[in-house]
């Protein structure tokens, strides 16, 4: 503790060995009195704001001034966890409201999140449940605010009703799914990735939504951003499926300046209230929306609806507002859909995976190479939708496919259906709590091939 006083009277901490600083800022995390502020070295207006609030400076970073908000880009590289770099994504991204309950192994990232949004105005509620929680977040994004939540394991199962709600409302929000082993309880601090199917089909219905998987912190914080700007563009909920071992890795993280970050804002309609309709697409896919308060009466139905938003109970409603919810999605696939390929051309075996096994099937790969095998790699970034097309294509080329998953069969069945007979998806299973060994990959690649 410094030896003088701060203008609030007390000893405020000081910086110790400061050149042994290694970017960690767990100073500034841990602090119980939110004492320690962390700014750059020679940025002397972040120090002179970090003074003014009768605080300690650290060394690290800094709040530099931006077109968009600093406090919501954390300008430079960190050591950071998955979870805390999702929500340094999701903050970002422009992300002021987020609702949630806690639950292994995805408290980390409102635990982020609640300590920064104070500095930028934003909104953190921990609500009783898992419903209400999601339930929150569909009401708070027609304030014109981008929202999320965050949950795992049987946390998700809660949300799917709501999930639902704000995919018929068109709702734009972000959903983190920090995947654990299941069922039910299962392995509250051990890895899964068996809630990809749920992802796409645990609500009731005909719908389509987006869903993201990372492989690293580095992609947490990136692909957050993209999971806001696909939630605003295709009004959609957006689903962040991320798997424990990713959100409890700690390695790199760079967060670049708040102006090379490219955020999609809302698009608010420019029309006067009385002439304004929620659901009116004038041939476009997504309808503009309005904020609550801005005096524009508004229905958002659970219903299928007509441009007015009052429900219809019609067969021929029922068409037009579920076809068009499908439509703006799968009609647009090639500009949503996202995947890694390497060395795919000439391979006889492509290995395709995604998340945390994507990197373990990366050494896999290497060591069939060594024996010999043409292997190429294709790694899920955007899971939903599938890329059905590129499946195919592939399948007419290559001998076999290899999918390893934390899970006993899941996305191996959408690689089966796309191939369509041309060649077979061999599955490489794990029942959760740990990740594949790569031998065991490496023996169904080398077996495909026989």
């Amino acid at each position: 503790m410094s030896e003088d006083f701060n203008r609030k009277g007390y000893h405020p901490p000081e910086v110790v060995k400061e050149g042994e600083c290694v970017n960690c800022n767990l100073c500034e995390m841990i602090c119980p009195d939110f004492a320690i502020f962390c700014v750059a070295a020679g940025d002397e207006e972040a120090a002179a704001a970090v003074a003014a609030r009768g605080c300690s400076g650290g060394r690290r970073r800094g709040r530099p001034q931006l077109k968009t908000d600093p406090a919501g880009v954390l300008t430079g590289t960190h050591y950071l966890d998955g979870d805390y770099a999702c929500g340094e994504g999701a903050m970002a991204a422009g992300c002021r409201f987020v609702a949630g309950y806690p639950i292994t192994p995805s408290t980390e990232v409102v635990e982020r999140i609640s300590q920064r949004f104070p500095m930028m105005g934003g909104t953190f509620i921990q609500m009783e449940d898992e419903l209400a929680s999601m339930a929150a977040v569909a009401g708070g994004a027609w304030t014109g605010t981008k929202c999320m939540t965050v949950t795992s394991g049987p946390g998700f199962s809660l949300m799917m009703e709501n999930i639902g709600l704000a995919t018929m409302m068109e709702t734009p929000c972000v959903v983190v799914n920090v995947q654990r082993g299941g069922p039910s309880t299962g392995l509250p601090t051990m890895v899964g990735q068996a809630d990809m199917m749920q992802a796409r089909w645990g609500s009731h219905g005909d719908y389509e939504l987006i869903a993201l998987s990372p492989q690293s912190p580095q992609e947490a914080f990136d692909l957050m951003i993209d999971a806001f700007n696909l939630s605003e563009t295709w009004r959609v909920p957006v689903l962040f499926m991320m798997d424990e071992c990713v959100g409890h890795m700690t390695e790199k993280v760079v967060i670049p300046p708040a102006d090379e970050i490219d955020v999609v804002p809302r698009v608010l309609t420019d029309k006067k209230p009385g002439e304004y309709q929620p659901y009116e697409v004038n041939g476009k896919q997504v309808p503009e929306m309005v904020r609550a308060g801005d005096g524009y009466r508004f229905p958002t139905p659970a219903r299928p609806n007509a441009e007015r938003g009052y429900p219809v109970m019609s067969v021929e409603c029922q068409a037009v507002s579920i076809n068009r919810l499908m439509d703006k999605i799968r009609l647009n696939v090639a500009d949503i859909i996202h995947i890694e390929e390497e060395d795919v051309e000439g391979a006889d075996v492509v290995v395709v995976a995604y998340g945390i096994t994507a990197r373990v099937a990366r050494m896999a790969i290497d060591m069939a190479r060594a024996e010999g095998v043409k292997v190429g790699f294709l790694r899920l970034i955007v899971v939903w939708p599938f890329p059905e097309e590129r499946i195919r294509e592939l399948a007419k080329k290559v001998k076999a496919f290899v999918v390893p998953e934390i899970n006993l069969g899941q996305m191996v069945l959408e690689v089966e259906r796309c191939a369509g007979g041309k060649a077979p998806a061999i599955l490489v299973p794990h029942a959760g709590g740990g990740v594949h060994d790569p031998a065991d990959i490496c023996q169904a690649i080398v077996e495909a091939v026989r």
